[in-house]
């Protein structure tokens, strides 16, 4: 369906990207999510008044690192839902990009030069295979929320007390033993979610985080802490165990 910058593909059983959007190149908003496409030709860098890249949902098991040279990638980038084990260095050209969801893959490890995206907002990394994530995040100083559910963490890196617009920290069912040591300098984390991992006590500078709303400690065996979470309840802290 083509509604002028806009070309949608969503469910249309598509095993190969279609010819007919090579013949839009002032297309801004491209949707290819839900189909079985196993392959991204590198001709995507024709397309370079793109905004919106939709390809979640596929089965593909690489992206070209043509996909960096999207310059006019602004708004959405999904990528999520895929069989990808490693994404392309050249996508921390896109810049302005601000909103990444990588989800749902076979990642082992992310580039360093996602650092490079600094207009990040929201960067959505769940359910993949994660151990440990790269320092460069912490350059991300627009970033919002980030989502990191269902890897394999146990720390994160100390460069990650700089994303200081951070609202949002989902870590579930990682393998965290204690809330990591880099959340301590974030002014503005509102929800903090632990759930499923193996803490089994709660830091107390946990308390002195200044915007903390919500802390999410369910399906853990927390033994130590209770002065902590004592006294974020008294300050209104909503902490679920």
């Amino acid at each position: 369906m083509t509604h002028g910058t806009v070309l949608d593909y969503w469910r249309d059983g598509l095993d190969d990207v279609p010819e007919e959007i090579w013949r839009h190149p002032h297309l801004e908003v491209l949707l290819l999510a839900d189909n079985a496409l196993t392959h991204l030709p590198a001709r995507i860098a024709a397309l370079s008044s793109l905004r919106t890249l939709d390809l979640g949902h596929n089965h593909l098991t690489s992206v070209p690192p043509e996909l960096g040279t999207l310059s006019t990638l602004t708004d959405f980038l999904y990528l999520h839902d895929n069989r990808l084990t490693s994404l392309p260095e050249e996508l921390g050209n896109l810049t302005r990009l601000t909103y990444l969801n990588i989800g749902e893959n076979q990642l082992t490890a992310l580039p360093h030069t996602l650092g490079r995206m600094t207009s990040l907002i929201e960067l959505r990394a769940q359910h993949n295979r994660l151990t440990e994530l790269p320092a460069t995040l912490g350059d991300l100083r627009s970033l919002r929320e980030l989502w990191l559910r269902g890897n394999q963490l146990t720390t994160l890196p100390l460069a990650l007390d700089r994303l200081t617009e951070l609202r949002e920290l989902d870590l579930r069912e990682n393998a965290f033993k204690t809330a990591p040591e880099a959340l301590r300098g974030l002014p503005r984390l509102r929800r903090l979610d632990l759930r499923a991992n193996h803490l089994n006590e709660v830091p107390p500078w946990l308390a002195e985080l200044p915007s903390l709303e919500k802390l999410d400690l369910r399906w853990n065996d927390v033994r130590d802490g209770e002065e902590t979470l004592t006294a974020l309840r008294a300050r209104g802290c909503v902490v679920l165990r």
